[in-house]
């Protein structure tokens, strides 16, 4: 079995030195020894379970899912749950883009030939300028629940101070601020759906039981209605829902 310094794994992995170091403050991968100088070492089974963390990040997992996915039985089957999603979302995109390249020839072609453009042409068009719309309305959904759910968080000691110092109007304001964030959750969860990692069961919670569960936009911490099984669950939107 081979072993590694920082370095010689920041290098494997294409990230940078402070970043491996990072990650093991933060209990996600920690050296399988240290040397009296306090020097990093790393085996084989630390370089695959690093790669696995990048493959998390990249996809878009918070390191804390990061660090609960891993400590799960089922975190490579929770993995390719992921990637799967993913590959359908990429999909997606590239026929967009194959029906937008399509389109544009077509005009274009009409235009040389100094035709008149299709009207089914046309339409094509606008239906896929509308659903890029949609996709960036998502986007900004997901990333506004985010930064909410952030803001949230970091609210709640200034709420303490608010009702101890009886700021009554701020106190409005924060908690005008909060709902905000409730209705942002509850919109998207009411959108998505849940895949179970042991059974590949797809499956649709109550809403309040989802939006008090633990995770994030990708993972959640849930219970399978069909084998009985609680683990991270994967997060996605259910088709034909924007």
């Amino acid at each position: 079995m081979s072993n590694y310094t920082t370095g010689e794994i920041a290098k494997l992995c294409n990230v940078s030195v402070r970043t491996v170091q990072f990650y093991d403050t933060k209990g996600i991968l920690h050296p399988s020894e240290l040397t009296e100088g306090g020097r990093r070492i790393y085996n084989d089974d630390d370089l695959s379970k690093f790669r696995l963390v990048c493959t998390l990040k990249a996809i878009g997992l918070s390191l804390n899912s990061i660090k609960s996915v891993l400590e799960s039985d089922f975190s490579g089957k929770i993995l390719t749950i992921l990637l799967d999603e993913q590959v359908g979302l990429l999909t997606g995109e590239i026929d967009e883009r194959q029906k937008q390249l399509e389109m544009i020839n077509v005009i274009k072609k009409s235009i040389s030939d100094k035709a008149i453009i299709p009207a089914n042409s046309i339409l094509g068009v606008e239906d896929i300028m509308e659903k890029k719309n949609k996709d960036r309305n998502k986007k900004k959904l997901t990333l506004i629940y985010i930064a909410v759910g952030v803001f949230v968080a970091t609210q709640l000691v200034l709420l303490a101070w608010l009702i101890t110092s009886q700021i009554w109007w701020a106190l409005v304001v924060y908690l005008c601020f909060a709902l905000l964030g409730i209705l942002i959750t509850l919109t998207q969860l009411r959108n998505s759906e849940f895949i179970c990692p042991k059974c590949d069961s797809v499956f649709k919670p109550s809403l309040w039981r989802a939006f008090f569960s633990t995770g994030d936009h990708k993972v959640r911490w849930m219970t399978c209605p069909g084998c009985g099984h609680q683990d991270w669950c994967v997060l996605r939107y259910q088709k034909g829902k924007a």
